[in-house]
């Protein structure tokens, strides 16, 4: 097989040496990607992998671990999730639904570049800071996505607190479907004689397990992406008119990913632009696929390489993540734009979804005499300016007029 890692993540630090899992049964070449989303949350001691096959099948993975004895309960755990969460899926190759007619190279050395410039530096797991040129890139490209959003439709934009309540997230299912993902927020119980016992044990232990036990308070969570917090919004409520609802917002969003690596890549701290559309069945479908093949145009307008396929969420460890994955892919529920970052590389950069009436029944928003409709388009900004960096480079004489044009006029670079 000619994967090593996960497409749109480098491989992690490794600490150990190789270990070779071998799978029940063969599992589709297909289905590798699905593999690869997931085994880095498998167990903690993975740090890398390898699968392992003959291009039409995976036989084995070949997994790096975290110093020696990582790998006891790693075979059956492995084995858990494949026959679990991949060995059901249907093995079809992804449908495109677009690709752009530029074959543009992507350098897969830019990270380096701009740590060399000082543009970017790693301050945590998973966490960047970032300068100039990204910051005019992110404010060039976030207002370029909402001023074609503005071509069709009168958008309400928020800006949301970064904190969501834990029941938000619990109603709208993702404790269920993305249980990986999660971060509960909690903080010491307001009493007291527990901030003194803190206070007194910090010395000795230090912040470890045993510190959990003077907290208590898990109401809350780090939010995953921006549109639960629209849906708790208009929850309980009925859409007026007959038209659509747009609403948007741009914020931090938090996901934990196992197996952090450099570059903007993945992140666990990362930044969204979200447009959520809120109506009737027909509204709503129209309008992401209207939105979507005008952002199409923009792309290839701008000359970046890339393409957009029918994609599914990482729903993970439930017992029926097949079948979910199945149905979103048949439904074409899900479309995945993805952009390259390096010669054998490419990221998700945005995706366009449609949830039917899933949202409208979970959060009892209404539009006439049934659930209302929903659906959402998201831009990881951060994403989505590392691969045009990887594309056209640091260099602004080399970027396209447009961008060029529209960066300076904002007052950047």
């Amino acid at each position: 097989m000619n994967h090593t890692h996960r497409n749109d993540q480098p491989p992690a630090p490794a600490r150990g040496g190789p270990t070779r899992v071998a799978l029940h049964t063969p599992v589709p070449g297909t289905l590798g990607p699905e593999i690869e989303r997931r085994l880095y949350f498998v167990s903690p001691q993975i740090s890398g992998f390898a699968l392992v096959g003959d291009g039409d099948t995976v036989t084995a993975v070949d997994l790096t671990t975290r110093g020696p004895g990582g790998e006891d309960g790693l075979e059956a755990k492995v084995n858990r999730m494949v026959d679990n969460d991949v060995r059901p899926q249907m093995p079809t190759r992804p449908k495109s639904v677009w690709t752009s007619p530029h074959g543009r190279a992507a350098d897969g050395d830019t990270f380096e570049r701009l740590a060399a410039a000082g543009a970017v530096a790693e301050v945590g797991e998973g966490q960047v800071a970032v300068g100039e040129p990204l910051l005019s890139l992110f404010a060039y490209f976030d207002r370029a996505v909402l001023g074609i959003l503005a071509q069709d439709h009168s958008a309400r934009e928020f800006r949301y607190p970064t904190l969501i309540r834990t029941s938000t997230l619990e109603r709208a299912g993702y404790f269920t479907s993305f249980p990986q993902h999660l971060m509960f927020v909690t903080r010491l119980h307001n009493d007291i004689d527990v901030y003194r016992s803190f206070q007194e044990s910090y010395p000795r232990t230090g912040i470890g397990p045993s510190v959990l036990q003077s907290c208590g308070n898990v109401d809350y969570c780090l939010p995953p992406t921006m549109c639960y917090h629209t849906f708790a919004q208009y929850g309980g409520r009925a859409l007026e008119g007959e038209g659509l609802h747009v609403v948007t917002s741009r914020g931090k969003s938090f996901r934990f990913e196992a197996g952090y690596s450099t570059t903007l890549e993945r992140l666990w701290d990362f930044t969204i632009r979200e447009i959520v559309f809120l109506g009737s069945r027909e509204d709503v479908a129209r309008a992401r696929e209207r939105y979507m093949r005008k952002v199409f145009a923009f792309l290839e307008e701008l000359g970046l390489s890339g393409w957009c396929e029918v994609g599914n969420d990482p729903f993970f460890s439930g017992s029926d993540t097949s079948a979910r994955i199945w149905s979103q892919r048949l439904q074409e529920l899900k479309y995945e734009l993805r952009l390259p970052v390096g010669p054998d590389r490419s990221i998700a950069v945005g995706s366009f979804n449609f949830h039917d009436d899933l949202f409208g029944r979970a959060f009892g928003i209404t539009r006439g005499e049934g659930p209302a409709h929903s659906g959402c388009v998201g831009f990881g900004l951060e994403r989505l300016v590392f691969a045009f960096l990887s594309q056209f480079g640091t260099d602004e004489q080399d970027w396209p007029d447009p961008v060029r044009t529209g960066v300076r006029a904002a007052g950047g670079i």
